[in-house]
């Protein structure tokens, strides 16, 4: 094979800061190539420079496709050169149709008119193309988030695309998406389009890519093909260091032994019904019937599409959300009624929101500030008492391994697994009995995750319980103890652990129980 795309000593200077450090990349034809790297890496600095968007004069190196020099002057020139770029955030007009998205800038016209018959012929044939059964006439505002990422590629297929550029594109999907998605991506490779693949989900990598190049600091640090590498050495290659890795096979029966299961559970839920407070009185309940009990040391799971009602029920649980219509919630044997996430989490119950940026900390203070958002009142005299927070914090800092020049280093300025570790400290210091932790790895890469696998293993070896929502199957998996799928708001099974990724997903897309 040949090499249809390729990168010679690329280098990017942005004020201060070389993103990208004479990178080098071959990309063959009919290939899936990997880009793997922590966040900061220069992944996007690189797929900004294949596809146009930082134009020839603004770096350093050489790009050859079909070992021909080109010079881009922008993403139109990059799509003449047959290069799609599909970015996480999808460039989609959500007022117009689906035609009218997918032939933006290029309607077909006869005379001075748009021939809307030859539209809505040649848009049906793309959406075929990649198997979604759309009409043409559909507004791209009611599409589901797979159906829009599907829309983007058939519009890079109709641009007559060899090579597709991929962000993060399962970032937001559900499971049966994401293997949709695969398979199609699998379909290209066999007709001879060819894939560069970003994502920090491992397991897509290894079951999708031919090879994969790390990246790190902005140089290319590593290429390998993919049957020859493992997941182990891939991290160590993106973090540039050994990640501390937790038993995953003892720690269950670890914390089994720790704490007697017959103990008083930490949370205690028992037909819970809630409906959207902001709905009607007659308004179906949002969850209905749920079941739960959580053990001290226990890591309970919970799975479903988007839409199950996850988020909701520990948004409620941390009474962030919701009118309760029925059942109850003891934390520790007492009962929790809803109130205010202030006063859940004096009660010990504590909330890792899915949004951190919006919910997790205070973006324009330090990593010090935001430690002690929580536990105030222990370091609170009338006035903050440093000689109290800063020792306090510091062990918290130190243990969680936040990497930062110190505590007063601006929150902002962190990789999204150095502000999770920060949120995540910030909930330890005020002394949880139970911790909601809703997608905490969500936006972080390979490396951080595994830290926070970590951690969350020996928070569950403390006593703390833990209830972990994550739309990553293979994630909820390894983590859980037992897992609890939702469907429409509704329990569609309890499943112990080692339950596999296909009996979760069925139950996930099955009836609720009634």
């Amino acid at each position: 094979m040949s090499a249809v795309l390729a990168a010679r000593h690329l280098t990017k200077h942005f004020p201060g800061v070389k993103a990208l450090d004479g990178v080098s990349f071959e990309l063959e034809r009919g290939e899936i190539h990997a880009l793997c790297g922590e966040n900061g890496a220069g992944k996007s600095t690189l797929i900004k420079l294949l596809g146009g968007i930082h134009p020839k004069g603004s770096h350093e190196g050489e790009l050859l496709v079909d070992g021909a020099p080109v010079a881009f002057d922008g993403p139109a020139s990059a799509e003449a050169a047959g290069i799609a770029v599909i970015h996480q955030e999808l460039a989609l007009v959500p007022e117009l149709s689906v035609a009218e998205n997918l032939f933006l800038g290029r309607l077909p016209r006869r005379g001075f008119r748009v021939d809307w018959n030859r539209l809505h012929t040649e848009t049906a044939f793309w959406l075929e193309r990649v198997g979604v059964s759309l009409s043409p006439e559909t507004a791209v505002e009611s599409l589901g988030v797979g159906q829009k990422q599907m829309l983007e590629i058939a519009r890079a297929l109709s641009k007559k695309s060899r090579i597709l550029i991929l962000d993060e594109p399962t970032a937001a999907l559900a499971e049966h998406e994401t293997r949709t998605l695969l398979d199609l991506l699998r379909q290209f490779r066999r007709e001879g389009v060819s894939c560069i693949y970003i994502s920090h989900r491992l397991e897509e990598v290894f079951a999708l890519a031919d090879r994969i190049t790390v990246l790190r600091d902005g140089r290319s640090v590593y290429l390998s093909k993919t049957s020859e590498t493992n997941r182990e050495t891939l991290i160590r290659h993106m973090a540039g260091r050994d990640i501390p890795k937790s038993d995953r096979a003892s720690s269950p029966e670890t914390r089994r032994a720790a704490f007697a299961r017959n103990a008083v559970p930490r949370l205690e839920i028992t037909g819970l019904r809630v409906t959207d407070p902001a709905a009607p009185e007659d308004a179906p309940d949002v969850l209905e019937g749920i079941d739960l009990r959580v053990h001290a040391g226990e890591i309970m799971g919970i799975g479903g599409l988007m839409g199950a009602g996850r988020s909701s029920l520990l948004m409620h649980l941390a009474g962030a959300w919701g009118r309760r219509t029925g059942g109850k919630v003891r934390l520790d044997g007492a009962d929790l009624a809803p109130t205010s996430p202030a006063d859940t989490l004096k009660r010990g119950l504590a909330l890792v929101s899915e949004d951190r940026r919006r919910y997790g900390f205070i973006p324009g203070q330090s990593i010090g500030f935001n430690l002690s958002l929580s536990s105030m009142g222990e370091i609170q005299r009338g006035w903050i008492r440093g000689e109290q927070e800063t020792p306090r914090n510091r062990a918290v800092f130190d243990e969680l391994g936040i990497r930062a020049p110190g505590q007063e280093t601006g929150v902002s300025v962190l990789s999204g697994g150095n502000q999770q570790k920060t949120v995540l400290g910030r909930v330890l210091l005020a002394g949880p009995k139970v911790i909601l932790l809703d997608e905490p790895t969500r936006g972080i890469d390979v490396a951080a995750k595994e830290e926070i696998y970590v951690l969350i293993r020996k928070l569950a070896l403390t006593g703390v319980g833990i209830v972990l929502v994550s739309s990553e199957l293979p994630e909820l998996i390894n983590l859980s103890d037992r897992i609890l799928m939702l469907r429409e708001g509704r329990p569609s099974g309890v499943f112990p652990r080692g339950t596999s990724a296909e009996t979760l997903l069925a139950a996930a897309m099955s009836p609720p129980t009634p």
